[in-house]
């Protein structure tokens, strides 16, 4: 039997608080807290490590360790700020992106980076608490005049003795009558890990080097020389060894993912020790982006990023013809499984 908490904001003060904890054992914890910049923070811990969660920001996820290893990527920032855009906290293990435009926006675009919904302040926050697993899950109703109307609810569900945690959205279109524009990025920031391979059950060379240059990056001719050199199988798309030079960033597409497979898998390693894993389903996420960038503020190395389409903008969305048209009252799922595996899950999860 599920057993439903709220979560309100005044339950997060500036001292930790302990929402819950296993009766026996030490299998979950549960505790709330504010940082000094006002943002809302629930971690639950597991008996292999913990999830942070931002319930009233978006419902970011800041961080992530399990077994000792961070997953999440290495930045300037020290806790989350309380801003209305992404670039103002960018720091975190995974963000929701999106949802009525997504990505770098071009010239031609009138949205912000990512979309309107990263930093989104939630409506509410609950924790669900079952047999077996811990979610948390929050809203967010957008509606705007003379515009669009829509619920949306992130969740994050962990599971006793498991290292792999589920990210899921779901929104529904609330206009009576007229559809929404969807795009959406499960955008994943994980830790750079020096010398790593990169793994995925597509066919070879599904990865293509982005041909475009994004109004946040300044080419370098050192930048130049490396894009030639990927262009040319002198680097391999698959690989980190060298990616410290990747400053500017690096991005890669894969495209047409259901035409590729269904239950995708993706996997990150430098260690006989671990992995980090990403799965989804392509019939979710029709995109697969790549993204490393390592310089001395920010080390990241996005193995794949699931969208629903490539993260260049709304105009460039809808001109691929990969944009959603999402029917008044219908809704969309969509579901990531992410986080690590020790070398002794390794056969299990790939059976």
């Amino acid at each position: 039997m599920a057993f439903t908490l709220d979560l309100p904001e005044d339950l997060f003060g500036s001292a930790e608080r302990v929402v819950c904890e296993s009766s026996e054992g030490s299998e979950w914890s549960v505790r709330a807290r504010r940082y000094s910049t006002g943002v809302a923070s629930l971690t639950i811990h597991n008996s292999r490590g913990y999830v942070e969660v931002l319930p009233y920001l978006g419902q970011m996820i800041w961080d992530a360790e399990f077994d000792g290893e961070s997953l999440r990527m290495a930045s300037m920032f020290d806790e989350p700020q309380n801003t209305d855009h992404i670039m103002g906290t960018y720091g975190c293990f995974a963000f929701h992106a999106g949802l009525l435009a997504a990505g770098c926006p071009s010239p031609e675009d009138d949205h912000v980076l990512h979309g309107e919904f990263p930093c989104a302040p939630m409506d509410s926050a609950q924790l669900i608490l079952d047999e077996d697993k811990v979610v948390v899950r929050s809203q967010r109703e957008y509606v705007m005049g003379f515009g669009h109307h829509y619920l949306a609810t992130p969740s994050v569900t962990m599971r006793a003795g498991s290292a792999l945690f589920e990210i899921e959205l779901e929104v529904t279109n609330l206009s009576t009558y007229a559809p929404m524009p969807l795009q959406y990025m499960c955008h994943l920031n994980p830790r750079f890990l020096p010398g790593a391979t990169l793994r995925q059950n597509l066919p070879p060379g599904a990865f293509g080097l982005r041909d475009t240059v994004p109004a946040h990056v300044t080419p370098t001719p050192e930048w130049e020389a490396i894009n030639e050199r990927i262009r040319d199988g002198e680097i391999d798309p698959d690989s980190l060894v060298g990616a410290e030079v990747f400053d500017p960033e690096i991005v890669y597409f894969a495209d047409d993912l259901p035409g590729l497979g269904s239950a995708l898998r993706f996997s990150m390693s430098n260690s006989s020790d671990f992995e980090f894993v990403t799965e989804f389903d392509s019939a979710e996420f029709a995109v697969a982006t790549r993204w490393i960038l390592s310089n001395p503020d920010q080390q990241v190395a996005a193995y794949v990023i699931p969208g629903t389409s490539r993260p260049e903008g709304y105009r460039a969305a809808h001109k691929a013809g990969t944009l959603i048209e999402l029917p008044a009252g219908e809704s969309r799922h969509f579901g990531v499984t992410t986080g690590l595996v020790a070398a002794g899950e390794r056969a299990e999860t790939s059976a």
